[in-house]
């Protein structure tokens, strides 16, 4: 009897242990489960803020993206908003992920995505492109124009060039710039004078003879006609254009005047050795370009101002985020602000001219 009573008990023993476990596992499973809800699930592009003006349309559109990457499929309601197939969509999606990934770092603001947008389905149709935008909410009709050769640009900029590798010698001051552009530019390459061309065939054929000495006197033929032969790194030559960049917006102190060279020695650590990304919107009294300028797709003028090392020119560019970024580098004192009372470049060069 005692024994049967034993037994019974390991067997109720047994029988617990096990609805206990399987009741620990089913609790487990439901808390996975709601952590599961609440902190990994996926998100849908309205989650991101998905067709709403402001930083959740840059969510939605990298978590699309990143979807896209996952399983091919492009957001459902795309289609409504423009007018290639779906086979074209995806086609965008993933040229834009691709740019994404090497965006460094990655864009974080509408107007950064945007810029993206822009620049990596530049030769896609124009509503295509303003209908992807509208759907993310990242579409600024009131500042995008197309140009000539179908790319969007911000109202106001004459046209865009890529420059060569910026050679040190070519920076004079912390806001100006003498870059070139290969002739081989679609833009360039329509308006190259004959002379200049011939020049360049004469030129080649001289340096094949090593009759060296004609060779030099023609290329300074070109060069006195605003164009130079540039050495690229693969000891390739190319017909390029010169022209002087006047930083659109900002004004460096001179040369000559307190922290100048500092101003200049920061825009060389910059740009030296790189391609610049420059948008022109027009000349300034001196024949140079008035522009924009780009750097690995940062804004130069925007690194210049937030080191100390120029002013926001006001009285040419009353952009609020140029006054925001000068502003920031006062509140630190750096650069040029660490004096209580800098001489603003202007100034100094009409006391100059006035001789004082």
């Amino acid at each position: 009897m005692q024994t049967s009573f034993r037994f019974f008990n390991q067997n109720l023993f047994r029988s617990n242990k096990k609805i206990l476990f399987f009741l620990f596992v089913f609790i487990m499973g439901n808390v996975i489960g709601f952590l599961y809800e609440q902190c990994c699930k996926p998100s849908t592009t309205a989650d991101f803020g998905g067709g709403s003006i402001g930083p959740h349309g840059v969510s939605a559109l990298a978590h699309d993206l990143f979807n896209f990457e996952t399983n091919s499929q492009v957001p459902e309601g795309l289609s409504k908003h423009v007018v290639s197939s779906k086979k074209a969509q995806a086609n965008w999606y993933r040229k834009l992920s691709e740019a994404w990934k090497q965006t460094k770092p990655p864009p974080k603001t509408p107007e950064e995505a945007t810029r993206l947008v822009i620049q990596t389905l530049k030769r896609h149709q124009k509503k295509d492109v303003e209908g992807l935008l509208a759907f993310y909410g990242l579409s600024q009709p009131d500042v995008l124009v197309e140009n000539s050769t179908g790319v969007h640009l911000p109202a106001g900029v004459k046209f865009e060039m890529q420059t060569l590798p910026v050679d040190v010698k070519a920076i004079p001051d912390g806001d100006t710039i003498t870059v070139y552009v290969s002739t081989t530019d679609p833009r360039e390459a329509t308006c190259v004078p004959g002379d200049v061309q011939a020049a360049a065939v004469q030129r080649s054929q001289a340096r094949a003879q090593r009759n060296y000495t004609k060779a030099d006197a023609l290329h300074q033929e070109i060069i006195n006609s605003g164009y130079r032969m540039i050495s690229l790194q693969n000891k390739e030559e190319v017909l390029a254009r010169k022209y002087r960049i006047r930083l659109r917006g900002i004004d460096a102190p001179e040369s000559s005047m307190p922290y100048g060279k500092e101003a200049k020695a920061e825009l060389v650590k910059i740009v030296q050795g790189k391609c610049l990304r420059v948008l022109v919107y027009g000349e300034d009294r001196y024949q140079r370009c008035v522009g924009d300028i780009y750097c690995n797709g940062k804004f130069v003028q925007e690194l210049m101002l937030k080191k100390g090392c120029a002013w926001h020119y006001t009285a040419y560019d009353q952009r609020q985020e140029l006054a925001k970024w000068e502003q920031q580098a006062r509140a630190k004192r750096i650069g040029l602000w660490a004096s209580s009372n800098p001489e603003k470049p202007w100034e100094w060069r009409k006391n100059k001219r006035q001789g004082k």
